[in-house]
């Protein structure tokens, strides 16, 4: 039994083939429900490293604000500092091993259970100090030294609770500002691409009906890749795929004339794109730099990555002098593009383009997300 050359199968087959491709893993896993909590991870070493500085300033501080006959007690400064890191570190350690118990209850029993845990185990070890610090006292506790490290734990613990509580609503209108931003300029890409695809099947249908009715197939995919995609960033290999299928619709009307040169040795699938971001870039090099050439050109498409450092370059053939017909680009992509990588990497991602003996290039740097 013979088999049959995907490219040879009849279009109703191809229909048949994408239909079933659609239903396929239409659902995203999450593992993101308990990121929108005010609570830090405090298991982070980060955040341990910051807790221990801030333990030790405080401690730093209250040594120095205890009179004495030197500058600081160095016995009452490694006292308090013991107790003050045993008791941060435990606090710290239970509220990150209750932290997604926590984040399935209000922000206010949230913030109280909080609150209560950390005057908890300040009572526990206020008492532990007390018996190891007056074995002389005949087990009477020290009132006054346990309501003191109360106050001065639950004013520490409110404080730092609600700079928490404001960092992450701090946090979350910058990431709604940015979502909204990001949408915004999508939303000029999308009706673009859809304007120069349909205008590419209207220049098939009369002479390739046939490759205009693939056209129209491969663009309903590009399309529901694109559409349905609410994400702020997509794995690189994505995108390169939606460049590939941008091509072949384009490759349909160019035919020979367009040439695709792709060089993805070392380029690293897993890192984290706007999405839409290369295909107005193989777009722009297909309109300026194959279309107007009577011999056409190719395009190169290479993406390598230099330790946590991805590059990618997209250039085509281009001439200083286009024709008249041909109207000069107002690179309005190109400053979308740049936008949005700002805008999410801030100054760590950087776009170039540059013009060297006839060949129009054009190089985006960004970090591992």
């Amino acid at each position: 039994m013979k088999n049959t050359p995907k490219d040879k199968l009849p279009l109703s087959q191809k229909k048949l083939n994408r239909g079933v491709h659609e239903n396929k893993d239409t659902t995203n896993t999450s593992d993101e429900q308990s990121s929108g909590f005010f609570l830090p991870d405090l298991c982070k070493v980060q955040s341990v490293f910051f807790l221990l500085i801030v333990t030790e300033l405080v401690a730093l501080l209250f040594a120095l604000s205890r009179p004495s006959n030197e500058l600081i007690d160095w016995n009452y400064l490694g006292l308090i500092s013991l107790f003050g890191h045993w008791t941060v570190l435990t606090s710290a350690a239970t509220l990150c091993i209750s932290r997604q118990a926590l984040a399935k209850l209000s922000i206010n029993v949230s913030a109280t259970v909080a609150f209560v845990i950390i005057l908890t185990i300040t009572l526990i070890y206020s008492v532990a100090a007390d018996s190891l610090l007056r074995p002389q006292s005949g087990g009477q506790i020290d009132t006054l030294f346990i309501v003191r490290n109360l106050i001065i734990s639950a004013i520490i613990g409110g404080i730092t609770l609600r700079y928490f509580y404001l960092q992450h609503q701090w946090k979350s209108q910058k990431q709604a500002e940015l979502q909204a931003r990001l949408e915004a300029l999508q939303a000029r890409i999308r009706p673009h691409f859809l304007f120069n695809s349909m205008n590419t099947i209207a220049s098939l249908i009369s002479t390739h009906p046939n490759m205009a009715e693939e056209a129209v197939l491969d663009l309903s995919e590009l399309f529901r890749a694109t559409l349905n995609n609410k994400k702020m960033l997509i794995p690189l290999r994505e995108e390169l795929e939606l460049c590939k299928r941008y091509l072949h619709i384009e490759g349909l009307r160019l035919g020979d004339r367009m040439t695709v040169d792709w060089k993805l040795a070392n380029f690293d699938g897993a890192a984290l794109i706007p999405p839409l971001s290369l295909q107005p870039l193989v777009e722009n090099a297909i309109y300026h730099g194959i279309q107007p050439r009577t011999e056409g050109g190719t395009i190169t498409i290479e993406s390598y990555r230099k330790k946590n450092t991805v590059y990618v370059l997209i250039s085509n053939p281009y001439d200083d002098a286009p024709s008249d017909s041909h109207k000069q680009g107002n690179k309005i992509a190109l400053d979308n593009i740049r936008s949005r990588f700002e805008a999410i990497f801030n100054q760590q991602a950087i776009m170039k383009t540059s013009q060297i003996d006839g060949q129009f290039t054009v190089i985006l740097r960004f970090p591992i997300h």
